[in-house]
């Protein structure tokens, strides 16, 4: 059986392994490949996967760009606007979204309680889609989206049925606002090889209980040490990342993985 991550640039990526690790927790032969695909020919290539995948899971940039050519679309991935996972069945091209679960283990696994706080995400992207509807979900508070243009976010969650629920504002007045309970990062901002940048200067980090990057490669972002060096409790998005590639694993193969598992795969990587 082969998968794989459809994407636009995938040299940072830790899915291979991830994903060969679950294949030999539950004992299938199993092959997943990096697919890196220009813009420009993302349809032509979602045409031919199916002759030699199974499915795939998709990433930055294509996260929302691929719904257009799937024929059944999940209700979760339907609320959230995006999918993170294709799988190919009966000649059809199936979407649903994982990163929701993945998060959601995340901050589980963490210990960072979201019911009644104010939070603030960082960017307006496919990730941050599904990070809202997990906050709308479990009762937050308030949920505030920074972006360097605050009416084009607006308008990309335009179709979000919880839009009355966010608040839309740029960085400076972000800067303005001073402290909140959780700050989420869902840029690139600071992913390997990039890695000696932050979205938000150490002043803003510091104005937050708890802070969560969603970035994985490095283990530790400028913008997690920021929060590190201010005594705020912090994590990155590795175990999100495996915590929703085994829930694609599941729509793939049509079973129900130990949980278990994610914390053992978890440990073994960070291991090595």
């Amino acid at each position: 059986m082969k998968f794989g991550l459809l994407g636009e640039k995938l040299g940072h990526s830790l899915s291979p392994q991830i994903h060969n690790l679950i294949f030999r927790k539950i004992g299938i032969e199993g092959e997943y490949d990096l697919l890196e695909v220009e813009k420009q020919n993302l349809e032509d290539m979602l045409e031919h996967l199916p002759e030699k995948y199974g499915g795939v899971n998709v990433t930055i940039p294509y996260k929302i760009a691929v719904m257009k050519n799937l024929a059944f679309i999940s209700p979760e991935a339907k609320a959230i606007g995006a999918v993170n996972t294709i799988y190919f069945v009966n000649g059809e091209k199936r979407g649903y979204n994982t990163d929701y679960f993945g998060f959601g283990q995340l901050l589980e696994h963490n210990a960072i309680a979201v019911e009644n706080k104010d939070v603030v995400i960082l960017g307006s992207g496919g990730a941050a889609r599904a990070v809202v509807q997990y906050f709308v979900d479990n009762c937050v508070n308030s949920i505030t989206i920074a972006s360097r243009n605050p009416q084009e976010a607006c308008n990309k969650f335009s179709d979000f049925k919880a839009l009355p629920k966010l608040n839309f504002l740029n960085y400076e007045r972000l800067f303005e606002r001073g402290d909140g309970d959780l700050l989420v990062n869902t840029t690139p901002i600071g992913m390997y090889p990039n890695m000696e940048v932050s979205p938000v200067p150490k002043e803003i980090v510091a104005g937050y209980r708890a802070v969560v990057d969603l970035i994985y490669n490095p283990s530790e972002t400028l913008f997690m040490r920021y929060a590190r060096e201010a005594g705020r409790k912090n994590c990155n998005g590795f175990y999100m990342l495996i915590a929703q590639a085994l829930a694609a694993e599941e729509i793939w193969l049509g079973c129900k993985i130990n949980r278990e598992i994610i914390a053992d795969i978890a440990q073994k990587m960070q291991e090595e």
